[in-house]
């Protein structure tokens, strides 16, 4: 059952986010249980392009799931994994460039370029968790190419014109590296995890000869557990109902010759 809805929602989330938010708070009480902990998470994050020239970092909001599978031997010991589904990465004010269009040239002439990548990302750390609630985690990262584009921007009479150039073709379908982060789990409610973490990429982003690049990182996220207390108290009654005491038949309740 459980393995079920874990396809479910992976499908569903590499649509559109907003399948997923939906498909979670549904099935989130399903998905949790003593050593699993399921929940959606969010936040900003800031990334660039190494070794690309470039103005800034690229600011921009994720969303994804995740999961907390605990060690039955050490629960302070956990495999941290689950899907960013909108994590966009980038930068800002790249270099110009031709579009091999005269009317386009001409129009975004002294304009900026700001690259974007979006990928659906799955982590899978190894995260440990502290008596004071502070975390480390760190492990490999996988990225799969969703979509990405270069957008020309130039002001013209105080109003923005802007171009969107496909450049998918030109970026490589899987991206890897690393991430590693800290955070704290708050005793509030259900348990609300902040985190800060870093992706560190090893594969370069670009395809073709040219210099390679590589992607960037830093995010900051807030992550809550969907369906745990509901899960909880569902094993409360089960366990209540197991662990009832069996009342003798009352005499008056028999049966008489």
């Amino acid at each position: 059952m459980k393995k079920g809805l874990l396809v479910l929602i992976f499908l569903f989330g590499l649509n559109q986010a907003q399948s997923q938010v939906l498909i979670s708070l549904i099935f989130g009480d399903k998905l949790n249980s003593p050593f699993l902990e399921f929940g959606l998470e969010g936040g900003v994050n800031f990334s660039d392009i190494y070794d690309m020239e470039s103005s800034g970092s690229n600011p921009g909001f994720n969303l994804g799931f995740y999961f907390d599978i605990r060690s039955k031997q050490d629960p302070a010991w956990m495999i941290n994994t689950g899907v960013i589904v909108k994590s966009p990465m980038g930068a800002r004010h790249i270099p110009m460039y031709s579009l091999d269009n005269t009317n386009l040239d001409n129009t975004f002439a002294g304009g900026t370029v700001n690259r974007e990548i979006r990928y659906f990302n799955v982590p899978i750390l190894i995260k440990h968790q502290f008596k004071s609630g502070v975390f480390v985690k760190a492990g490999p990262q996988v990225g799969l190419l969703a979509r990405a584009f270069d957008e020309f921007k130039v002001e013209v009479d105080k109003d923005d014109v802007v171009y969107k150039k496909n450049i998918r073709d030109q970026i490589r379908v899987i991206d890897a590296g690393v991430a590693f982060g800290t955070g704290y789990h708050m005793n509030v409610g259900n348990g609300l995890n902040i985190t800060v973490q870093y992706y560190y990429g090893l594969v370069p982003v670009m395809k073709g000869d040219g210099p390679n690049v590589y992607n960037r990182s830093l995010y900051l996220t807030a992550g809550i557990p969907i369906g745990k207390g509901k899960a909880a108290q569902r094993r409360a009654e089960k366990e209540a109902e197991l662990n009832k005491p069996i009342l003798p038949e009352d005499e008056d309740s028999k049966p008489k010759n």
